[in-house]
């Protein structure tokens, strides 16, 4: 059964003193907040790096934005990983409930890990994002090279005019997909370099943040 996420108004309002302040010469960038709390609903989570009983999500305390953690997502490569170990991904399929007249984009998304990736070995986060049934994608990669043995932390922020929004009066599932990724390189392949998309502190791994504005009349 979907997991209902709600998400207050009040996250417009958040969004906008930042959007607008950067938009300021923009005549499209009117941000105006919904008058009923929006309804976000988990239909799926699947991939290979958030297997059933993984992944779990929430909404913030102030209810501003919602998160994703995992508990086994890492890719790795050397020592005894196994061959299909290097690439590991999770895509998230929202139904988004908005009240009519409005639509909405992801402004920003924060994602955090931590990696061990020994000399001469890389690893990659990336993510896409994307309205069911339409061809823009919104996709960003973040690269890390060897030697690193530290947290990790990547933002995908959006300008104003390059947001992808949900199309007006028509309701689509709203596709969020991550991906990890581990090469080897010229590293000792008898050594171990992985990269998760977790936490060493325990802290919430992965934040999304959404956009509003009132569709044309």
């Amino acid at each position: 059964m979907p997991r209902a996420l709600r998400a207050s108004a009040a996250l417009t309002a958040v969004l906008a003193s930042t959007l607008v302040a950067g938009n300021a010469g923009s005549a499209n960038a009117a941000i105006v907040a919904p008058p009923d709390k929006i309804v976000i609903e988990i239909a799926t989570v699947n991939g290979s790096g958030c297997k059933p009983g993984t992944a779990a999500v929430a909404v913030s305390p102030d209810n501003t934005a919602f998160t994703v953690t995992y508990s086994e997502y890492l890719a790795r490569v050397g020592g005894g990983a196994s061959p299909i170990d290097f690439r590991k991904n999770c895509q998230l399929n929202l139904i988004v409930h908005v009240p009519q007249g409005f639509t909405y984009a992801v402004a920003s998304a924060d994602y955090r890990g931590y990696a061990s990736l020994q000399r001469g070995a890389t690893a990659m986060q990336k993510a896409s994002y994307y309205f069911q049934g339409s061809p823009d994608t919104a996709a960003r990669e973040h690269p890390y090279n060897g030697p690193y043995d530290d947290n990790w932390q990547a933002t995908d922020t959006t300008e104003w005019g390059q947001l992808v929004w949900a199309p007006c009066g028509v309701k689509r599932n709203f596709n969020i997909n991550t991906e990890l990724r581990v090469s080897a390189g010229t590293s000792d392949p008898s050594k171990t370099s992985f990269m998760t998309m977790d936490s060493t502190d325990g802290e919430i791994n992965t934040i999304y943040r959404l956009a509003w504005k009132e569709c044309p009349a």
